[in-house]
């Protein structure tokens, strides 16, 4: 089973390197879909994602579109303080085991201020999750986001591939 964050015209530089980070660590594949807020070589994402940037599987986009064409074979859940299903209330593993032959799961994040596109939302609605929260709160940061829902995936594929116990130095 593979793992996969879109970001979706990002714009904010340390938001993406952190979770490059994040991605790098976790074995996630990275995908941008331009245009970004920013240059990639900029100082902050780097920074951000410190010495891991070269261990991340990184692919870039010029359209939503041509990600759904390039990965055709992808389970997509679009995430969205607007969605009706809470993220930890999805049987991921059923998902891909059901829908798709070569397990891929995608993570579809939009802008830091105005999320993804309504009209997306609107053609996938039963895809789309939400992280609960305050009522009169409008989202969390987008890096946090992306890593609570794809640490929820990977507890469910039980943290397949990952050390999963650490030792105490002397």
């Amino acid at each position: 089973m593979k793992l996969n964050i879109v970001l979706v015209e990002p714009e904010i530089p340390s938001n993406t390197g952190n979770i490059s980070r994040t991605c790098s660590v976790t074995g996630a594949a990275l995908h941008l879909v331009h245009p970004l807020g920013f240059d990639i070589s900029e100082k902050q994402v780097r920074r951000a994602g410190l010495d891991y940037w070269s261990e991340l599987d990184l692919y870039e986009y010029n359209s939503f579109a041509e990600v759904k064409t390039k990965n055709p074979n992808g389970k997509f859940f679009y995430c969205s303080t607007k969605a009706a299903h809470v993220y930890s209330d999805v049987d991921y593993k059923k998902c891909v085991s059901d829908c798709r032959e070569d397990k891929e799961i995608f993570l579809v994040f939009g802008k830091e201020t105005k999320g993804l596109p309504e009209d997306l939302l609107r053609e996938n609605y039963d895809d789309c999750i939400r992280i609960p929260m305050r009522e009169d709160m409008r989202s969390l940061n987008l890096s946090n986001a992306a890593a609570i829902i794809l640490y929820e995936v990977l507890r469910q594929f039980e943290f397949e591939g990952m050390q999963n116990e650490g030792k105490l130095t002397t």
